[in-house]
């Protein structure tokens, strides 16, 4: 709750209810200039995806998604079993290693479905078109969420931490998606 302020001024006593709106002891309203201290949209949207990753039912990694348009929510999705089955944190991982075109070993749950797919997913189920749009999420797309992604039309994807950039490159470069690192909070 904003503190209030009151000190004297021109016709009687001004109350500063803390928003920017100031009220006189005669009834009159007006608004002073404050600074803004809100968050940018960046920020909004960024705050929205951890805070929904919050949801995650997996023990490795806590990932949340954000779809937007016009500084509009579309539709959220975390990383976890999908709707009905054992969840990680009642029955634990069930871990895979595959070997990359690299020779990188990779360990991957059979169990979760990442929270990229998990958003589209929701806007799927509920008619709703990502074309056009950005997307929020706590740690940058593995490639194979970054393939769909591509496929689904989204402009921009917003990331706090890095994950396996070098394995995207290429196919950021070539499709033209943009990938932005937002600083963490």
């Amino acid at each position: 709750m904003a503190a209030l302020s009151s000190r004297r001024g021109v016709g009687g006593v001004v109350e500063n209810y803390g928003g920017g709106t100031v009220r006189t002891a005669a009834g009159l309203c007006y608004t002073v200039p404050m600074a803004d201290t809100r968050p940018s949209w960046d920020q909004y949207f960024m705050t929205i995806t951890h805070q929904v990753a919050e949801r995650s039912t997996c023990t490795r990694a806590k990932v949340g998604a954000v779809i937007t348009r016009d500084r509009s929510i579309l539709a959220t999705g975390y990383n976890g079993a999908p709707s009905g089955m054992p969840h990680c944190l009642d029955v634990g991982c069930l871990v895979y290693e595959s070997t990359t075109p690299s020779g990188d070993l990779e360990q991957n749950c059979f169990r979760t479905i990442h929270a990229e797919m998990n958003a589209i997913a929701q806007a799927a189920r509920n008619g709703v078109s990502i074309d056009g749009a950005a997307f929020y999420v706590t740690h940058s797309p593995c490639i194979h969420c970054f393939k769909v992604l591509v496929n689904t039309g989204v402009d921009a994807i917003y990331y706090t931490k890095p994950y396996k950039l070098e394995t995207i490159e290429e196919l950021r470069v070539k499709s033209g998606v943009k990938l932005i690192g937002l600083a963490p909070e």
